[in-house]
């Protein structure tokens, strides 16, 4: 099977090399990080290198070069893992790698058959140690994979419509949305369709696999925004205007959104992008965001916020070059109407807009799943339903077009085998990235830590029912998306008794929608195993002080950094620096911006 002509390209130009194969930089003495990948980019379309990657199969791991491990396997969605000690246990910023890789599955807007997670399952069990991750970009992850199974992993995921490409590297991530798009009760418009065309527009499209950076891309109709535009390259979300009497749905346009180690929360436009628009203003911009070769100049400075951020960009001036670069003018935007304080877990049975049906959510407690659970899921899809799931951007497994009558019963089975249909709100808000455990960036492991930290929280406050996002990442990248939550902690680490062991810092009150913000970083760092006490008395000050109706956001907004250290310590405490001072890798904790992360 010749998986370049039967999937990869499917549907998209085959330019050849990228015709910005010119010098953006001239090396003078040593190469640089950001010139030596610059170079290797325009050096080789990684898309055209299947037979590479099928030789490497052949002839084994110590036949791969090094621009294949460090540079070129990331288009595919596939990169090294870590050997589980994260960046303490390697050089320069990033930790050894095994000789085996994590591969990322593009799902675009999350949805997925029933056959493809079956298919997923299969593989996982196989060649994946028997789990997966589902991520924030609603893709799904498998680790372990060997050289030597990655082409049979490849075709399989071909013969069921699905491909990792695009799903890594500096090329446009996989396009979220919706995951209950076309079935939602309220949502303005399905926007599904224009997600997967512009999926297939730009994944896999010569003439976009060379971007400075990641690039990530938002699109949804629902009214809760739960695909987090705020915080993508581009964010569309639906709204709708009256023009002489009758009303029309377009899109309201947010750019240059992005977390890492400087979050930016998206700049919106004075823009109202009506459907047919939508496609040609993506590829405008992304066409901008691959143009700015001042981008290239730093690899931690490379993603589309830094116009904003370091380049003087505005929001008018963002406009202005889009306009010009795509050959007509948008309406002016018209008033949006934010979600306030929305839970966005999709977890629960809610009816859908088809009389008679409902879409059942399970929480995937940090998007850890067994092929066992992925195989069952499966086939309750196609006993209850359709055969139709979706993953979410919380990490969840949705199964849709339920009739009515079963859903109980279906969410009873999901419950058995540990996909809670409900749960405590720790079991449903909790996130996690991959961690030391699989990454070479991280500092500290997560996915374990964050299954102990939901017990302990359950165990300590079996009462506590407000809606919470605790999300636990590894490292400064933010691939959990700390910035963002409730509460947010993000990995460390400290010395004790001459050993370095992992840490948590506290960042508070991070919101989307309305009331968007940035989490405060509140100056609290404490060892990883007393996060759990300073979590609970953080709860509970808040269970007892909080006003009536005042959720956790307004609480943490209502008090000082100061008073916040004290709830979280039980006293008062100094502020502590957010950060270590780098060290050698001896006792060293490097630090990157902007990882390879979702």
């Amino acid at each position: 099977m010749n998986l370049a002509v039967g999937f990869l390209f499917s549907g998209t130009k085959q330019s050849g090399t990228n015709s910005r194969a010119k010098e953006s930089m001239t090396n003078t003495g040593k190469e640089t990080r950001a010139q030596r990948v610059e170079r290797l980019k325009r050096s080789k379309n990684p898309w055209e290198g299947l037979e590479e990657i099928r030789r490497f199969a052949r002839e084994g791991f110590d036949s791969i070069p090094p621009e294949w491990i460090g540079t070129y396997f990331r288009w595919w969605g596939v990169y090294t893992q870590g050997d589980g000690a994260g960046v303490t246990g390697g050089q320069g910023g990033e930790g050894r790698a095994l000789q085996c890789f994590m591969v990322r599955i593009r799902i675009p807007n999350g949805l997925v058959r029933s056959d493809q997670l079956r298919t997923i399952a299969e593989l996982t069990r196989r060649y994946a140690h028997g789990i997966g991750d589902i991520t924030v970009r609603q893709n799904i992850q498998l680790h372990w994979i060997t050289i030597e199974a990655l082409p049979d992993v490849l075709e399989a995921l071909a013969r069921v419509g699905l491909n990792t490409i695009s799903a890594c590297g500096d090329v446009t991530r996989n396009v979220t949305g919706c995951p209950v798009a076309g079935v939602d009760a309220d949502e303005i418009c399905d926007a599904s369709p224009l997600a997967l065309e512009a999926s297939r527009m730009l994944a896999g499209n010569n003439d976009f696999y060379n971007l400075p950076r990641k690039f990530k891309i938002s699109i949804t109709g629902c009214r809760v925004w739960c695909p987090y535009p705020e915080i993508n390259d581009i964010g569309l979300t639906a709204t709708t205007r009256v023009v002489r009497g009758i009303p029309e749905v377009g899109f309201s346009l947010r750019v240059a959104g992005g977390l890492s180690t400087e979050p930016y929360l998206g700049a919106r436009l004075n823009a109202f992008v009506r459907w047919h628009q939508v496609l040609p203003a993506i590829k405008g911009i992304a066409e901008l965001f691959r143009d700015s070769d001042v981008l290239r100049e730093h690899r931690e400075r490379a993603r589309l916020k830094f116009l904003f951020l370091r380049h003087g960009w505005t929001a008018e001036s963002f406009l202005d070059e889009l306009q010009r670069r795509i050959g007509f003018q948008f309406d002016a935007a018209v008033p949006e109407s934010p979600p306030a304080d929305v839970y966005r877990d999709h977890v629960g049975i809610h009816p859908q807009r088809q009389p008679g049906y409902c879409y059942v959510g399970a929480a995937v407690l940090r998007g850890r799943i067994t092929a066992d659970q992925m195989h069952v899921a499966a086939d309750l899809a196609d006993r209850f339903a359709g055969g139709e799931l979706r993953a979410t951007n919380m990490q969840n497994l949705l199964i849709v077009n339920v009739p009515r009558l079963s859903a109980e019963d279906l969410a009873k089975e999901l419950d058995a085998i540990g996909l809670r249909v409900g749960g405590s709100s720790f079991f449903r808000g909790t996130i996690a990235c991959s961690g030391t455990e699989f990454c070479k960036l991280a500092i500290t492991e997560t996915k374990s830590f964050a299954r102990w930290l939901v017990e302990e929280l359950e165990e300590r406050l079996p009462g506590f029912d407000q809606h919470l996002k605790l999300h636990v990442t590894g490292c400064p990248n933010s691939c959990g998306q700390h910035w963002i939550a409730d509460i947010g902690i993000d990995g460390k680490k400290m010395k004790v008794d001459g050993r370095l062991v992992d840490a948590y810092y506290f960042c508070l009150g991070g919101a989307v929608g309305l009331h968007q913000a940035t989490a405060r970083p509140v100056g609290y760092r404490c060892l990883a195993t007393e996060v759990p006490d300073a979590i609970e008395r953080l709860l509970r000050r808040y269970l007892a002080a909080r006003q009536p109706d005042q959720n956790l956001r307004q609480f943490f907004a209502r008090h000082t950094d100061t008073q916040l250290r004290e709830f979280l310590a039980g006293e008062a405490v100094e502020a502590v620096t957010r950060d270590l001072p780098p060290v050698s890798a001896r006792g060293t904790v490097a630090q990157l911006a902007g990882g390879d992360g979702d």
